[in-house]
């Protein structure tokens, strides 16, 4: 690994490693993540070996997190080739998109532009992590946008239908639940019961897609739920609201440690 020219400059990795030892003599990390394209792998592990020769005990916890390209057309966005774009622009295209889908759907909602906001931001953050960190991502608001599908609108549309189940069948949570009987609904059970396990493993593996997936399928497992069950017909409607709070519960957690927020209403 190269470190200074011969005419005395320096180049990234002497920089790399003059800040790692500076971060560690400030902070005292436990783990210094760099989260970088996977095109940097290489330069990474150069800078590690080199921390390593020079006996740094905090050296092994110094480690690369790396991730794919965002493609548009299939191909990089490229900053010499005039293609790159702005987080900003994305941002607020999604939330330009978002209000006319709003507004085309529900006209009447109230704080319109605030869920757009929401909705729009949103999806950009769930396309991006729903993906294996270490693919590459292809580009595309559209895709983003839809209501259908492995989309973060999916999941906060799911949020709020639970929602207003919650208020129609006039939901208190500090009632005590009465028995569950519901064969039906032991899939949502099960997927709810799965949550810490799937937070720990997102956690441990640096990688968010698998927080992603997991809410996909639970959102999945509710709406099944509730095209096959009429909820708010019941003997047992205390029960099966309980169960719908636990949904709303763990819907929300889950989406605001991707940094999503859910909407009350859309």
């Amino acid at each position: 690994c190269l470190i200074r020219k011969s005419n005395g400059t320096t180049i990234y990795a002497t920089r790399d490693l003059t800040a790692a030892i500076d971060r560690f003599e400030s902070y005292q990390f436990d783990e210094a993540l760099y989260v970088v394209g996977h095109e940097q792998t290489l330069h990474f592990q150069q800078v590690k070996h080199v921390l390593d020769k020079m006996e740094f005990p905090w050296a092994k916890n110094v480690k690369h997190i790396p991730f794919g390209m965002m493609l548009k057309d299939g191909k990089k966005m490229s900053t010499r080739q005039g293609k790159t774009i702005l987080l900003e622009e994305v941002l607020n295209e999604a939330i330009q998109k978002a209000a006319i889908n709003i507004e085309e759907k529900n006209p009447t909602l109230q704080d319109k532009s605030k869920v757009a906001e929401q909705v729009g931001v949103g999806a950009v953050i769930f396309h991006d992590l729903k993906h294996d960190r270490r693919n590459d991502v292809e580009f595309s608001i559209e895709d983003m946008l839809t209501f259908e599908g492995n989309t973060a609108p999916y999941l906060q549309y799911s949020y709020v239908r639970a929602n207003s189940l919650l208020k129609k069948g006039k939901f208190n949570s500090e009632t005590t639940a009465t028995e569950l009987e519901d064969p039906l609904a032991w899939p949502l059970v099960k997927m709810i019961r799965e949550y810490p396990y799937v937070v720990k493993k997102s956690f441990i593996n640096y990688d968010p897609s698998k927080m992603a997936k997991y809410l996909l399928d639970l959102a999945k497992s509710f709406n099944k739920y509730y095209a096959e069950t009429k909820i708010l017909e019941s003997d047992h409607l205390n029960a099966r609201m309980t169960l719908i709070y636990a949904f709303t519960i763990v819907l929300k957690d889950g989406l605001a440690l991707l940094g999503i927020e859910t909407p009350e209403e859309m």
